[in-house]
């Protein structure tokens, strides 16, 4: 499933339209006639979101156990991201993330009828499709597990960097926000072992927010720090280098790439 995005267009085919596309020259040498027709929605409806928040600010939540030592009231006007199962705490919050984004296979076909669900733009990895249908407010991103890059432009190819944090990160700066703030980022987990192997649940998960995250029976991937370290190295240069910023609110979080910020003060 992880390639199925390589039977609609060559890699050659790919590689000059993209340089092309992204020179700003031949906009039509990009090869969307040979997609498929889900994709071709998908970039048709990304398009609407280029620039849609220039020089806003946004908060992308992750989903660690730092969240339940969060005053995450004090966002709910914020402009934000969720991420995989972050859904479990809107009925206590009383509010709804902006955005929803999600790029594990496991997650998205475990959970496809809740994500479907979502009321909020939704953005999901193409690999996932067989799994999910497009809608008005679902889109497919062409995420990938080669070729380390940060892209600014999210109708092409993404990597994922280890984590769906990683690519909400694009998905903002392609937005144009200015300032992204993260919370929930522990970068931290209970269990060890083989970095994206995969695991059962054997009980509650006491590495996310909700001891239901990931609770028993759940099939999931084990964490790959070490990628996702260089894969925030790489936002911060590339926000930096564009005037724009990430910084890390995070209560306890043990991630040191962003520079760190007091949640309280900040949002207060």
């Amino acid at each position: 499933m992880r390639n199925a995005a390589k039977q609609w267009v060559p890699q050659p085919v790919w590689d000059a339209a993209r340089k092309l596309y992204f020179a700003g020259k031949h906009a039509k040498a990009w090869p969307r006639a040979t997609f498929h027709p889900w994709r071709r929605f998908s970039i048709q409806q990304l398009g609407a979101y280029q620039d849609k928040h220039k020089g806003e600010r946004c908060v992308i939540i992750g989903n660690g156990p730092s969240l339940k030592h969060t005053d995450v009231s004090k966002i709910k006007d914020e402009y934000t991201f969720g991420m995989n199962r972050i859904y479990l705490a809107f009925p206590e919050w009383g509010f709804e993330t902006s955005y929803f984004v999600s790029i594990n296979d496991l997650v998205i076909e475990q959970c496809a009828g809740e994500i479907r669900a979502l009321r909020m733009p939704k953005f999901l990895s193409w690999h996932s499709h067989p799994h999910i249908a497009p809608a008005a407010d679902l889109m497919f991103l062409y995420t990938t597990y080669y070729d380390p890059k940060f892209a600014t432009d999210v109708r092409g190819r993404l990597w994922e960097g280890a984590t769906v944090t990683y690519v909400a990160m694009q998905l903002a700066y392609y937005m144009g926000f200015e300032e992204v703030v993260l919370i929930g980022v522990d970068h931290s987990f209970k269990q060890k072992g083989e970095p994206n192997k995969t695991v059962i649940s054997e009980g509650d998960d006491e590495s996310h927010f909700d001891p239901k995250y990931f609770g028993k029976g759940f099939r999931w991937q084990l964490p790959d720090l070490e990628t996702s370290e260089l894969a925030y190295r790489r936002a911060r240069q590339v926000y930096e280098a564009a005037g724009r910023r990430i910084v890390d609110a995070t209560v306890g979080g043990k991630l040191d790439v962003f520079p760190k910020v007091e949640f309280d003060s900040y949002f207060g």
